[in-house]
C-alpha cells in the first residue's frame, strides 16, 4: 500500500525517473535510486514496496493523461478531432517525455507493465481522431506516423527549448496530417 506523499517520497520518484530514463528500468538498481535520493534503503523501502512499485507510481500519471485525452476526444467527429488530437498528444508527449524514454528503452516488458494496458486501446483511438475519423489508408498511415514521431522525438536527447519544441512539434505533425494551424 502507497505512503502518504512527502517530499522525500518525490525525491525518490524524480531520482528513479531521472535513472531509469538514463540507464533503463532493468539497468537502476533500489541501490542506484537510493544513492541519488541521497536516503538509505530502509528509507526507501519505507516509501515504496520496491522498484516495480516506484515505476508503477512513475507510469500512473501519463496512463492517466491518456485516458483523459481519450475520453475528450471521443466526443469530436471527423476533422474536429485532429487538431485537439494533435495539442493534447504533443502536450502529454512533452510532459511525460522521461517517462516515454523508459517505456521505449524496454519497449516488450514495459507494455506488460498493469499500468499501462490503456495503452494499445488508448493509441488506436489517438490514431482515429489525428486520421479525422477517416478510414483512408494515406489517414492512418499518417496518423500513425505523427505517433510514432512525437513520441521519439519528445524522448530524445534534443537540446530544444520546450516552447520551441512544442511549436515545432504542432506545426509538423498538422503538416504530417495535411492540415493547417489554425
Amino acid at each position: 500500500m502507497p505512503r502518504p506523499p512527502s517530499a522525500m517520497r518525490r525525491h525518490i520518484l524524480d531520482s528513479a525517473l531521472r535513472l531509469f530514463a538514463e540507464h533503463g528500468f532493468k539497468g537502476t538498481s533500489l541501490h542506484d535510486i537510493a544513492v541519488e535520493a541521497h536516503c538509505s534503503k530502509a528509507s526507501l523501502l519505507y516509501h515504496f514496496a520496491g522498484k516495480d512499485a516506484i515505476l508503477t507510481e512513475l507510469l500512473t500519471p501519463p496512463a492517466e493523461g491518456l485516458s483523459g485525452l481519450r475520453a475528450e476526444l471521443a466526443a469530436l467527429d471527423g476533422d474536429r478531432a485532429v487538431e485537439p488530437a494533435v495539442a493534447g498528444y504533443i502536450g502529454l508527449a512533452m510532459r511525460f517525455h522521461l517517462e516515454i524514454k523508459i517505456i521505449f528503452a524496454e519497449l516488450p516488458e514495459m507494455l506488460g507493465h498493469p499500468v499501462l494496458a490503456v495503452i494499445p486501446e488508448a493509441v488506436d483511438e489517438l490514431a482515429d481522431a489525428l486520421a479525422g475519423r477517416s478510414d483512408q489508408p494515406r489517414a492512418r498511415v499518417m496518423a500513425q506516423m505523427v505517433i510514432g514521431g512525437v513520441a521519439v522525438t519528445v524522448a530524445s536527447d534534443l537540446d530544444v527549448d520546450r516552447d520551441t519544441m512544442r511549436a515545432e512539434l504542432l506545426r509538423g505533425a498538422l503538416r504530417t496530417l495535411g492540415h493547417t494551424t489554425s
